[in-house]
């Protein structure tokens, strides 16, 4: 089975296994729990394509999230387009708006730390405008009415919206393994290992580079038109605060960036720890954080290939990395 097929494969048995859930399981707690889980799963695979792939580290995916919610919320209440249409158009208006970063900060050559500060100013701007312009209630947000019907986006159930995030979640990993096993994907690894061989062999990195961020900032936005259909609101410190941004970007890392089921088993693993630690120490303010950030640094510090690494472990990589 050539890797593709193994790939595509894997990738349909986790659908179908989480597809099933809602049917063994009505219980609202599951539900929402297996909802969020693939919310973070989300946005970590969506700054991976950037971040793990392209080796562009952002420190403000949250521009492309709040763009997504925003443009989700705007066109259902100023414009009266359906839901289901405002969706996909929120992930190309996040898409376009990561062209438009991509295109400034790699036409000027900015890349590493300062690519990563860029994004960050960027995000902070968005949130400025948004406190500022009165199309987008400014400080107050804005809120969809609630109308429970699939028409609307507004299920009944947290099963539906379970099956909703998950097609996102499935979209995501197909472009990951598409980034894998396709000539595009190549060049982008190529330009991230080193981006003075890869021009050299006739990959263009502003190129290269300015793709992956419309992909990347396309999913990110799908991330923020779900959370929208979720609660029903967003207000400019959600959408484009830098929770949203660590959030993805740690999940990437602790799962292994760069690789198909890393920013998954990053993300499921976090998002499990932190209802534990909530849970369990929720009565001893910041007991479940100092817990949450040991966790990380030890993840961080003794897995440098994240939870995905752990596949290519031996006995010997251990001794050699002591």
């Amino acid at each position: 089975m050539t890797q593709v097929r193994k790939d595509f494969f894997s990738i349909a048995l986790f659908v179908w296994i989480v597809a099933a859930i809602p049917f063994f399981t009505n219980s609202g707690v599951v539900l929402n729990f297996v909802m969020m889980a693939l919310f973070a799963c989300l946005i970590a695979q969506a700054w991976n394509v950037l971040g793990g792939f392209g080796g562009q580290f952002s420190f403000g995916h949250a521009l492309f999230f709040g763009t997504g919610a925003y443009f989700q919320a705007i066109a259902q209440l100023s414009w009266g387009w359906s839901p289901w249409l405002a969706l996909p158009a929120a992930m190309l208006t996040a898409a376009l708006v990561g062209a438009w970063v991509g295109a400034l900060s790699f036409r000027y050559g900015l890349k590493g730390s300062y690519f990563a500060l860029v994004t960050l100013a960027f995000a902070e701007v968005f949130r400025i405008v948004t406190l500022s312009v009165p199309f987008t209630g400014a400080g107050v947000g804005l809120m969809l009415p609630l109308k429970e019907s699939v028409g609307n986006m507004q299920f009944a159930s947290r099963s539906g919206f379970v099956w909703l995030i998950l097609g996102l979640v499935t979209l995501a990993l197909c472009v990951t393994a598409y980034l894998r096993n396709s000539r595009f994907g190549a060049y982008l690894q190529a330009v991230r290992d080193n981006e003075d061989a890869a021009r050299a062999v006739g990959v263009n990195p502003f190129q290269v580079k300015t793709w992956a961020t419309v992909l990347s900032g396309g999913l990110m936005g799908s991330a923020g038109a779900f959370y929208v259909q979720v609660f029903q609101y967003i207000d400019p410190s959600i959408g484009f605060g830098a929770h949203t941004s660590v959030e993805a970007l740690v999940g990437a890392i602790v799962g292994g960036m760069g690789t198909l089921w890393g920013p998954v088993l990053g993300a499921l693993a976090l998002h499990v720890l932190a209802d534990l630690t909530r849970n369990l120490f929720g009565q001893m303010p910041g007991i479940n954080m100092i817990i949450y950030g040991s966790v990380l640094i030890v993840i961080v510090m003794f897995l440098p290939r994240g939870i995905a690494g752990l596949a290519s472990y031996t006995p010997k990589s251990w001794r050699r990395n002591d």
